[in-house]
């Protein structure tokens, strides 16, 4: 399968290109809310495991569906690609659309991750935790992390890039949607000083059941207590019923209404990138039209009613 998957519809970044260049849940944290799982390669040693010209082909053929970003991101941590510098310079080259990277921001502290950052025109990295030990029980990083250096890596990339940096803070019920974990990291945002500040909350089923969302209401009053503005980003847009999305929202309702299926199921019965896939989940399950039951620690979707 192409590691280029989309246009998939965004809440941030509108109609999304996305670019899958890492192994799936090759990461170097293990969250407890990520909606794709539990990480089975937790590492810090970064490869380049797709050839830069077989991405860059793969790009090129889809840049005809009129992406607003070609985003890097995807099943792992996209800044273990070894060669993303190569790989963002080569878009540059053939294409004036701008390039997103999301990233866990892991890895900034480390200088040929930051410079390899540099081309690209907007990079989101995220921060979930105010002090170490948060830090270890949301994001269990592995061994060589630790919170300083993540961080101290997030204050100097911002420092660095002349691109758009926005950050964006997850919160979790029982964890860090309390005052007292806000305001730790309240000062770590006035530390690094993005651009934006972003906050979300767990909207898909995440890799621990322990990991809850928090409601709208609360979300907006946690995000008032930070000095810098934070909008919050928990939400769903309808992006997914305009026309040129109505086909795989209909095959993927069609499916569940035969049987349920895994995240994996409907990308390999449909042919769609996993990625892609947990989008349309995410909008059709917050419609109601769809539900999930978690068995053997996997959500197994089917159509409302059935």
């Amino acid at each position: 399968m192409s590691c280029v998957f989309g246009p998939v519809p965004s809440r941030r970044l509108g109609r999304s290109l996305g670019v899958d260049v890492v192994p799936f849940k090759t990461c170097t944290y293990d969250c407890i809310y990520c909606q794709l799982g539990r990480t089975t390669d937790c590492t810090v040693a970064r490869q380049a495991w797709t050839p830069v010209a077989d991405v860059l082909a793969d790009v090129e053929a889809r840049l005809p569906s009129r992406p607003d970003y070609i985003t890097l991101s995807g099943s792992g941590e996209p800044t273990l690609y070894a060669q993303t510098r190569e790989l963002i310079d080569g878009i540059k080259q053939r294409t004036d659309v701008p390039v997103a990277v999301l990233t866990n921001g892991s890895l900034l502290w480390r200088g040929e991750v930051r410079s390899d950052l540099m081309r690209a025109d907007l990079v989101i990295p995220s921060l979930d935790a105010g002090d170490g030990p948060m830090f270890r029980a949301v994001n269990r990083p592995h061994a060589e992390i630790t919170f300083e250096k993540m961080l101290e890596g997030l204050i100097r990339f911002r420092k660095e890039f002349a691109g758009e940096y926005w950050l964006e803070a997850l919160l979790l019920g029982g964890y860090t949607a309390v005052e007292s974990e806000i305001a730790k990291l309240a000062e770590c945002v006035d530390r690094i000083r993005p651009d934006r500040l972003q906050i979300n909350t767990v909207s898909r089923p995440p890799a621990e059941e322990f990991a809850v969302g928090v409601g709208p209401e609360r979300l907006a009053e946690l995000a008032g207590l930070f000095k810098q503005h934070a909008e919050v980003i928990a939400d769903f847009s309808d992006v997914h019923k305009h026309a040129d999305f109505a086909a795989g929202r209909q095959e993927i309702l069609d499916l569940l209404g035969r049987r349920p299926c895994s995240v994996d199921d409907v990308a390999e019965g449909l042919g769609m990138h996993r990625n892609e896939v947990v989008k349309y989940l995410e909008e059709l399950t917050a419609e109601k039209l769809l539900t999930g039951d978690r068995l053997g620690g996997k959500t197994y979707y089917r159509a409302a009613g059935r």
